[in-house]
């Protein structure tokens, strides 16, 4: 796919927040967009017909978790991702290599790859960037990433450094995989360029000349809200957007606070990704605009409202505070629908009220 499949709409006069048409081979998504994390191929608690109804324009799936269980030959088998899950809208798939990176004292990274143990059962596996996009070609997602190197936010300027000499190794034999596999199979994935560069400006801007070079479609942000603080992820957001082609879509992987959406659509960034809706629904919170609340606190014992009066989710205009906080002290599983339900439809209306604000020209 060429970045003509990606159209800027409408520019704000006030920032570098655009809405766009983003079109892939299962729908247009409209920018700037939130996708729900399905780590498995499920968006944890809710149906994918229950994601329709809130709205959900996409998900984002997991290589890592996929690749182990049920691993990428089922999958093909099945006739890919789509039809394995039931989900007929676009699909996001990461490299896996932020998953593979967290693994403490279970990982051996060279210049060909990174050799890893299985969190399930301690099988050695092998990623090398040809593996990743080969892995991700099975899967037949819309929108698919090459291996990286990400680092932690307090990594040393060195670390940072040899971590992105990687990536960009990495990225140009991806881009190698991906043409040839494109070729013999005569089948379109986009393959968005992955910048990192840690919390070093120049390294930001360095890994960002380095990507735009290889001619990738789009570009995934990576690296950042891993713990350096919002102040900090704007910073580099300023550093390194502007060294990427304005006209392509750019993902800031991971985000999902608010005020981080909002100062990064304000920095030009159109697509968005994060587990946070689901995680904190589970621990029984969930989102209003004057932040995020928990249902656990006494006050909604004997509250007969919804959680948010504003809302027009499902659990909202269905059921009371009292109600969800009774199932959640129950642990019913229920209450782990209707708030997941609840967030996932916050974000939804979050990210079209901005749609509708840059428009406006109000944002």
């Amino acid at each position: 796919m060429s970045s003509s499949n990606f159209k800027v709409i409408k520019k704000s006069s006030k920032s570098q927040a655009r809405t766009g048409k983003l079109v892939t081979s299962h729908g247009t998504v409209d920018t700037p967009a939130f996708f729900p994390v399905g780590t498995q191929g499920t968006v944890k608690t809710v149906q994918q017909k229950d994601l329709e109804d809130i709205g959900a324009q996409g998900m984002l799936c997991n290589t890592y978790h996929l690749f182990l269980r049920p691993g990428p030959e089922l999958i093909k088998k099945a006739g890919g991702l789509h039809k394995f899950i039931g989900w007929n809208k676009p699909i996001i798939t990461d490299s896996g290599g932020y998953q593979v990176f967290s693994i403490r004292d279970l990982k051996k990274v060279t210049d060909r790859g990174v050799e890893f143990k299985s969190h399930i059962d301690g099988k050695k596996h092998f990623f090398s960037p040809e593996k990743v996009i080969q892995v991700q070609q099975a899967f037949g997602a819309d929108i698919i990433v090459p291996l990286d190197e990400p680092v932690p936010h307090n990594a040393s300027k060195k670390q940072a450094l040899r971590a992105l000499e990687r990536t960009t190794d990495w990225a140009r034999k991806s881009l190698v995989a991906n043409g040839k596999w494109q070729m013999a199979n005569r089948k379109r994935q986009t393959l968005f360029g992955i910048v990192q560069g840690g919390t070093f400006k120049d390294l930001r801007i360095r890994s960002a000349e380095e990507i735009r070079e290889l001619g990738f479609p789009g570009y995934c942000i990576g690296g950042l809200s891993v713990g350096e603080g919002h102040g900090t992820m704007l910073n580099m957001l300023d550093v390194q957007v502007p060294h990427l082609e304005e006209e392509k879509p750019k993902w800031l992987m991971g985000v999902g606070f608010a005020k981080d959406i909002i100062g990064a659509v304000k920095r030009g960034i159109d697509l968005f990704d994060c587990v946070l809706p689901t995680r904190i629904a589970r621990h029984g919170s969930f989102f209003t605009m004057a932040g995020h609340k928990s249902i656990r606190n006494a006050k909604f014992r004997r509250q007969f409202k919804p959680i948010d009066t504003k809302c027009d989710c499902y659990a909202c205009k269905n059921f009371s505070a009292a109600y969800i906080r009774h199932l959640f002290m129950a642990k019913e599983i229920l209450a782990y629908t209707l708030l997941t339900t609840h967030n996932i439809r916050f974000m939804i209306r979050l990210m079209r009220k901005i749609r509708e604000d840059i428009r406006k020209g109000r944002l």
